[in-house]
């Protein structure tokens, strides 16, 4: 059986009753993604190279970077939000933590190319109209079209960008940073009418039809996966709160029961982003790892007090309505390569590999990093799960000076550690230390397999 016990208003759930998940329909690789990405940055160089003229002077090749470097800021910034925009197919084969660094990499880029954009084109204006930088800046903002509301739209870009830096997002919880991230929706809305109107290069014939599709081809996905496909999901299933369980210091469980839940075709080690219908959480959704198995009654997610909209989660009453986007992530069993598995976590980062270690095939060893032993989460599941499948448990406590050099202890508890592929997922500290020690013991990067909470 499974040891998942179900929630108490399902007594009779409990059992060998989930069914083998179907293979998704489709799956984009990280590689096909790039691909496409690269072929699109080709064509917006081919677009500029087709409708400019000779560059001559300091003003024209001034201009003609600006011209560039606006494409491809506006290339860019759609593409960016579809990262992000929950495409099943790319987060299934992408996967959505290798999205978020993509996403995380490719925002510095374009706040660079946007800031580049203005300084060479006022510049490269000035130099040819025989204007200052301040005087040609306030003809262009205010004299040429569209260009009022391109102005607020690059501020609201660049400001997202400068709270989305790692300095300043640590010291963001998930809601705020969210809520300010919403603003890039309105700041790629109002570049592109600019575009339109002052973008020579877009011409009138294929180029603009081009702009057209990427812009509202991205608003039809964006609405359709991240607004009306969840509305639709929640009155197909109907989650609702069956139980909270405590099962630490600031952890608890939390069931969610519904209708024909093996239809929503979760994999242990995906997460949803659940948006609880109730006062101060219905207007975000946060992401939650599955904790146990999916069956066809309920689903598990184990929550760790971290933030306002965490510690809320703790005091849901049952009968709480739940909109869940997903399942969404790569961090499944589809990634298994070898035989031989190692699942390494720390904190709430056990909770994928808490299902993982479930179902896996082969032969799975799963090591607990925890500063304390009241820290250790599922102790008694895990080893009645490891009793059954004849599987491997440990942990791994104490400070890093207790524990010393983590690729040493790993290599003390699992011999043979380079045959392995390994599941990560913790604290971002933790999971670049443990990078570095499964390389230096061996351990291919192809065959290092990691989620992170930063999103």
């Amino acid at each position: 059986m499974t040891t998942a016990t179900a929630p108490k208003s399902l007594p009779g759930a409990a059992g060998p009753r989930h069914r083998a998940v179907p293979r998704p329909p489709l799956a984009l690789p990280p590689r096909a993604a790039l691909a496409l990405i690269a072929a699109g940055t080709l064509g917006v160089l081919g677009l500029w190279w087709l409708n400019t003229p000779s560059v001559v002077g300091a003003a024209g090749w001034l201009t003609g970077a600006g011209r560039i470097t606006g494409l491809l800021a506006g290339y860019a910034a759609p593409v960016l939000l579809l990262l992000m925009a929950r495409l099943p197919p790319v987060e299934r084969g992408v996967g959505a933590d290798r999205l978020a660094r993509w996403h995380a990499f490719g925002g510095r880029w374009l706040v660079a190319l946007v800031s580049v954009h203005v300084l060479t084109v006022v510049w490269g204006y000035a130099l040819t109209d025989g204007r200052g930088l301040v005087g040609e800046g306030v003809e262009i903002v205010f004299h040429y079209p569209e260009m009022l509301k391109a102005t607020f739209g690059t501020l609201l870009m660049l400001g997202t960008g400068a709270v989305s830096a790692r300095a300043a997002r640590r010291r963001l919880s998930y809601e705020t940073w969210y809520y300010l991230h919403l603003a890039t929706y309105l700041a790629v809305a109002l570049a592109f009418a600019h575009q339109l109107a002052t973008g020579a290069d877009l011409g009138g014939g294929p180029g603009q039809a081009a702009w057209y599709a990427l812009y509202f081809g991205t608003a039809a996905l964006l609405g359709w996966f991240r607004l009306l496909r969840p509305w639709l999901l929640d009155r197909r299933h109907g989650l609702r709160v069956a139980e909270v369980r405590p099962e630490g210091a600031g952890v608890v469980s939390l069931f969610l029961s519904g209708r024909r839940l093996d239809e929503l075709r979760a994999e242990p080690g995906q997460f949803f982003r659940l948006q609880f219908q109730a006062p101060g959480l219905r207007w975000a959704a946060n992401p939650y790892s599955l904790s146990a198995p999916p069956h066809p009654e309920f689903l598990r997610f184990t929550v760790k007090d971290l933030g306002g909209h965490s510690a809320a989660v703790a005091g849901l009453r049952p009968g709480t309505r739940v909109r869940a986007e997903g399942p969404y992530g790569a961090f499944t069993g589809r990634r298994q390569r070898q035989r031989k598995v190692l699942l390494l976590g720390a904190g709430v980062g056990i909770t994928p590999l808490r299902a993982l270690f479930e179902t896996l095939p082969g032969r799975v060893t799963l090591v607990q990093r925890a500063r304390r032993p009241e820290d250790v989460l599922f102790r008694a599941e895990l080893a009645e799960v490891a009793r059954r499948r004849r599987a491997a448990v440990h942990e791994l406590l104490g400070s890093r000076e207790q524990v010393g050099d983590l690729g040493t202890a790993l290599r003390r508890l699992v011999p043979d550690l380079a045959e392995h592929d390994v599941y990560l997922c913790g604290p971002e500290l933790l999971a670049e230390e443990a990078v570095r020690a499964l390389r230096a013991a061996g351990v291919p990067a192809g065959r290092i397999h990691r989620e992170s909470f930063v999103f």
